[in-house]
This record gives structure tokens, sequence and C-alpha cells, in this order.
């Protein structure tokens, strides 16, 4: 279901997170060039060339003086199984789905957080957590794109969904920057078969090119965007983007999600995108869509030069002192997969 995008304009159900970004960082006024990764353990084996960063992390506030900052490379050797952590239990209204919208740092979908009914609890929370709202990074090409790394390998991209501790908080605002405020879950994507919950979100791509365009989207179910395998690791981190606050407690899945190689690429030249985004009835037939829409956002607004929205991911921190727990027990198998 898509409505008429805005451009330029306020939304009241903007998240806080991006609020909180916007103040303290202003707009984005350069590409972001990334290395390729950076090691959360030991000297780097391969770094880009060029080590410039965007603007947003240059500030001497960019780099957080904390012991637990995110995101990290996953050793999956030194990751220690633990029996008594719970399986994840999510719970989404797909109705509370409000709108998509391009941040200028990301793309972003945003959930109604005012009632307890849609979220997540089990693993390593005590109560439930509230989504509101969640997003995806990705890199200029698929090679890198991911935050998280896995024995050092990352994928194209990585979605984000964000929960807030309405328990402990009033509002997600508060939660941002208080203890065990967030609950991040981290989902993989990588090449593969066609998804067609991700289809339905390319979809909405068109109408959110520039920065601070919004369009209304529902119902959406989030629940679609997991993978079946819901097994886990789990540690104490931070939010990747400023304020980087060290309030989330994260759980990354060890099973990817798929995506087509032409499934995230935009409409082809010459076709308006009335004509490349067909209904939701035609769309799985007759069209292939879907990690290259991603990259026809931009950072910046209409009328600004434009600024290709991608490598939109941080680079890795120190693990420093922290546990990295799972909810499996590694195999020889497994610990390649």
């Amino acid at each position: 279901m898509l409505r008429t995008p805005v451009l330029g304009g306020s939304h009241p159900e903007s998240s806080g997170l991006s609020i909180l970004v916007k103040q303290t960082w202003g707009a984005l006024r350069s590409h972001w060039l990334r290395p390729e990764r950076s090691c959360s353990l030991g000297p780097c084996a391969e770094r880009s060339k060029n080590n410039a960063l965007h603007s947003l992390w240059k500030g001497p506030a960019s780099v957080r003086g904390g012991a637990r900052q995110s995101p990290i490379n996953i050793r999956w050797r030194d990751s220690i199984y633990d029996p008594r952590l719970k399986p994840l239990r999510v719970s989404y209204d797909a109705a509370s789905c409000l709108c998509a919208w391009n941040t200028g740092y990301l793309f972003q979908v945003e959930f109604d957080d005012s009632s307890e009914g849609s979220g997540v609890s089990g693993g390593p929370l005590e109560n439930l957590y509230r989504l509101k709202q969640f997003h995806f990074h990705w890199g200029a090409v698929n090679e890198r794109g991911s935050e998280h790394a896995v024995d050092g390998h990352v994928y194209p991209a990585e979605l984000h969904l964000v929960h807030w501790n309405a328990v402990r908080y009033p509002n997600y605002q508060e939660a941002v920057t208080g203890e065990d405020g967030l609950a991040v879950l981290g989902v993989f994507l990588q090449l593969g078969a066609r998804h067609q919950a991700l289809q339905e979100l390319v979809r909405v791509l068109p109408g959110i090119k520039h920065k601070d365009a919004r369009v209304a989207v529902g119902p959406f179910q989030p629940s679609r965007l997991l993978p079946a395998c819901r097994d886990y690791w789990t540690y104490l981190g931070s939010l990747t983007t400023p304020p980087l606050s060290e309030s989330v407690t994260w759980m990354v899945h060890r099973k990817p999600i798929e995506v087509a190689q032409d499934q995230w690429s935009g409409p082809r030249r010459g076709k308006s995108p009335d004509d490349e985004w067909p209904d939701e009835a035609s769309a799985s037939s007759s069209v292939h869509v879907g990690l290259d829409a991603l990259r026809t956002l931009l950072f910046t607004a209409l009328g600004e030069e434009e600024k290709t929205m991608v490598n939109n991911y941080r680079p890795l921190q120190p693990l420093m002192n922290r546990t990295v727990r799972s909810s499996f027990q590694a195999t020889e198998d497994s610990a390649g997969s």
C-alpha cells in the first residue's frame, strides 16, 4: 500500500534516534568513503588505500570512548555456548507499520510503538522490547556492506530491527541513552534466491530517493525478514550511528536471508518508476527488482548535489573484554557455514 511521498516535511512518528543524529551531526555533505573493514582483534590484514571518512565520522565525538562499541567481528570459536539462552520470540503487528523514509543516512521503516503488542522477547532479554524501526546498511559493491563480520567474513548488506525497553523507560528517546534501553536484531543478507518480502520494500524506493522523502506503507510484517533458523549470537554493544550510545543488547542471527542478484536493481533506463514497480499482484511475475535499488538512494536532498547512498556501515570496533554468547553449539561443520 503506497501513498504520495512527501519531500522535506516533518513526520510526527519519526524515530527519536534519527532526530538525535540530526541534532548532533547535521546534514550529510559528502559521499561516505570507508575502509574495507577494520579488525576488532589485532591489526587489520586488508585496508582500503583511501582512508577518508564521511563527515559524520570526522567529529571529535564520532569515536566514542567506551568499552562496548559496535559492530564487532564475531569469532565463531571464541563465542561461548550458553544453554540458558532462550529462543527469541517475535510478535509483530503488521498494521503498526507507518512509513518508509530516506533519513539521509539510511533506508528506514518506522512503526507505531505506542502499544505493547509488537516486539521481541526471550533470548537474553528480561521483558518485551517494542519495535520502533528497522533499517539497512549496505556497500557500493556486493563484496562488503554488512556492519558485523563473522570470522572476518562480511556480507553485502545487513538488516537491523531496533526495539526499546518500554518497561524501564517512558519513551524511545530516553531508552536510547539508558541502561538496557535497546535491543537490536541483526540479520545478514547474502546473494541467492529471490525474497518476496524484500520485493515489497523495494517497490517504495523510487518515492524516497532523496533525503527526507517519506512514503506511507502498510501493512507490512517484519517477521518475514527473519531467517527460518533462529540461532543467534548475543553481546552487549552500542548503536552504530551517533550518538553511539552503549545501550544495546545485540542479537545477531547466525543464518543470513537471501536476496537475488537482480532483486535490488532499480528501474531500467527509459522506464518510469510506475512502469517498473507494478502493483503487488503482478510484481512477482512481471519484473525482477530489489540490492542495486538501495544504491539508487541518495544521501542528499532534492536540489542538492547528488551523493549516492552507499557504504553506510561503521568500521568494526574492538571487542575488548566482552563475551559473545551463542544460543547454539558450534560444530566442525557449522563453523564453516
